[in-house]
């Protein structure tokens, strides 16, 4: 039904405007056409989505009625005077009137809006008193010889000389202006006693109606003066039925205090720009002459360096007294970003001031860490579950900062929201270097204690492998050179070699198992320098090694660092890499020890929790120094370890 309505509407215009093409002002035909469509467009969404609200039924029905007995049948007394066809007088007499029915539909759709509802029983009482000026008005109207403007000919056809179509107009004009008044009045109840989604629908259609209520009369003045006033009704018309569409139907609800702070502001600027433009013509006219192109040139200019001050001085105004949450939110995070700026209150209380703002206790203010390519809040914890809620980007350039997570119900609208959000951008910046800090100093903190951990457990090590193999074989043998000592005196000369060749062979193996646990610890050779340690290291390693070391000395734990390297990564290339060859080298590069360990194995090594490259890596960061891992599958391996060593 609703796309019915809507269809009949379009085919309605469509013939208005073939009929009344060339013989009245384009303006004329396509505006008012597009105010009928306007308003059975509004109407048929309303009837479709809001069925129960009676403001959609009545929109289609007086829209349909201004298509057919205002433009269809203007245009046909038109034609019909243009080309002689029947009926003219009959269709602009419909025209002349149409003004009136509709007059009363707007009556009774403030009377209504927005529930579809009168506010009361009495105020029902006011749109029968519409009704009966309006059928008083329109008998008079049709019927006055006065109205003969109306008419091709100059001459009301249908006039009555006998009937007192005055006395008839004074009492029912008055009966329906009267009753629009009241309506209007209703509107301005309905609006003082409405609070939360009722008024926001209410301001959409009061600025509508206040536009209208402007230009309207304005038009009505001008009508016979000027022609092209028609215009300005035609656009306030159509107006109307969009913003009681909106509001009914909710669309962007909360953007109307938005559009009615920037109407008022820039009428005020507009108004005040040309005062001060006609001020600067008569003063400075008085002093150049008030032809003079400098006096308008000056003016101009002065006018153009004023704009930009006074617009932001009145849009503040008027976002106080009619757009206060905005005022509110704009204001609050300005003086949130002037206390970190002074150095009053931390940058990472922008989180709790943007729930504030917004109204979400549950707003979440996630920071950007470029290094890691990963989300983390304002603490320095990883965050991955980036869940469905409404989300909102802060970018520098290309670059992103952070992310607000909020629950999309905020009373301030999405633009207003996406505004204090990127205000916000200079506190999360900054909140989000700290974050980074923080981060890096819980690195720092977790890399030391593995280092001291895993000290302890080489230590517990140590002390276990003493205890339990070379601290016994040490001790069989005392008892066992203790036995030869005894055996001395009694036994034979071959029982006494015989005890002897097993102390020999006893402390042979404790040698050897002290020797397994001396690797890992620095060797005496690093006594001598990093290249004689390195150097004994290629000699005992079952593949071939090549050497290159700086021969001069340096710090004592740079040189045990950069030879754990070389052993770890010679390690990890025999038992590991299949390697057929591994190169260990040093270089001395602006106050840095730049040791790399290259086999050509089969590569794919990692650095993974609890291996011993992580451990390398903890070790070099210990010493304030870069490790690098270079294995791609099939190349090789490259260990790259950077050691802070001075010049």
């Amino acid at each position: 039904m609703p796309a019915v309505m809507f269809g009949v509407c379009v085919v309605a215009e469509i013939a208005a405007i073939g009929l009344s093409w060339r013989l009245e002002p384009v303006y004329d035909t396509l505006l008012y056409g597009l105010f009928a469509l306007a308003t059975v467009g509004a109407g048929a969404a309303i009837v479709q989505r809001r069925p129960g609200n009676a403001i959609g039924w009545l929109f289609c029905g007086f829209g349909l009625l201004n298509a057919f007995a205002s433009d269809v049948a203007q245009g046909w007394g038109l034609r019909a005077a243009a080309e002689g066809w029947p009926g003219g007088p009959i269709g602009e007499a419909i025209s002349a009137v149409s003004w009136l029915p509709n007059g009363y539909g707007w009556t009774l759709t403030f009377l209504l809006f927005p529930t579809g509802r009168f506010l009361s029983g009495r105020w029902r009482a006011l749109a029968w008193t519409g009704g009966v000026g309006l059928l008083i008005s329109m008998a008079a109207w049709s019927l006055s010889p006065d109205r003969g403007r109306d008419f091709v000919s100059g001459r009301n056809p249908w006039a009555v000389s006998a009937l007192p179509t005055g006395l008839l107009l004074g009492i029912g004009m008055p009966l329906f202006l009267g009753s629009m008044l009241g309506a209007v009045a209703s509107l301005a109840v309905r609006f003082h006693r409405s609070t939360g989604l009722e008024r926001q629908q209410l301001k959409w259609f009061v600025l509508a109606a206040v536009i209208a209520g402007i230009a309207l009369p304005t038009s009505f003045v001008l009508w016979y003066v000027n022609p092209a006033a028609g215009i300005i009704a035609a656009l306030a018309l159509t107006g109307l039925p969009l913003a009681a569409g909106a509001a009914i139907l909710r669309y962007r609800l909360y953007d109307i205090d938005f559009f009615i702070s920037r109407t008022v502001a820039y009428a005020g600027l507009t108004l005040l720009l040309l005062a001060s433009y006609a001020v600067l013509t008569v003063a400075l006219g008085a002093f150049l002459g008030r032809g003079s192109a400098w006096t308008t040139a000056v003016a101009t200019l002065v006018c153009a360096f004023l704009f930009r001050p006074l617009r932001a001085r009145i849009q503040d105004a008027v976002d106080r007294r009619f757009n206060r949450s905005r005022y509110d939110a704009l204001h609050r995070m300005t003086a949130f970003l002037d206390d970190v700026r002074a150095g009053r209150r931390p940058p990472e209380d922008v989180e709790a001031v943007l729930g504030e703002i917004l109204g979400d206790p549950t707003l979440e203010l996630l920071v950007f860490l470029p290094e890691s390519r990963r989300y983390v809040d304002l603490s320095g914890a990883p965050r991955e579950d980036m869940d469905a809620r409404h989300r909102i980007a802060i970018e520098r350039g290309d670059q992103p900062i952070g992310v607000v997570r909020y629950d999309g119900a905020s009373a301030l609208g999405p633009d207003l929201v996406r505004r204090v959000v990127e205000d916000s951008g200079l506190a999360v910046e900054i909140a989000r270097l700290r974050a980074e800090l923080n981060v890096q100093l819980v690195e720092v903190k977790a890399s030391r204690t593995r280092i001291i951990t895993a000290t302890h457990a080489e230590r517990r090590r140590i002390e276990r492998d003493l205890h339990d193999g070379a601290q016994q074989r040490l001790v069989s043998i005392g008892l066992a050179l203790r036995h030869a000592q005894h055996q001395l005196a009694t036994a034979a000369t071959a029982d006494i070699r015989t005890t002897l060749d097993g102390a020999v062979a006893e402390a042979t193996v404790a040698i050897g198992e002290l020797r397994e646990l001396a690797r890992g610890l620095p060797p005496a050779q690093l006594d001598s320098g990093l290249a004689p340690a390195c150097e004994e290291l290629a000699r005992r390693a079952p593949l071939p090694v090549s050497v290159r070391m700086p021969e001069r000395r340096f710090d004592t734990g740079v040189e045990a660092a950069a030879y754990f390297i070389c052993c770890e990564g010679l390690t990890n290339a025999v038992k590991h890499a299949d390697a057929t060859r591994v190169d260990l080298i040093a270089d001395h590069d602006r106050g840095h020890l730049v040791v790399r360990v290259v086999d050509d194995g089969i590569g794919g090594a990692t650095p993974r929790h609890g291996t011993g490259l992580t451990g390398l890596a903890d070790r070099v960061a210990a010493l304030g120094g870069t490790f690098q891992v270079q294995s791609r599958p099939g190349a090789g391996t490259t260990l790259v370890a950077e050691l802070p060593c001075g010049s």
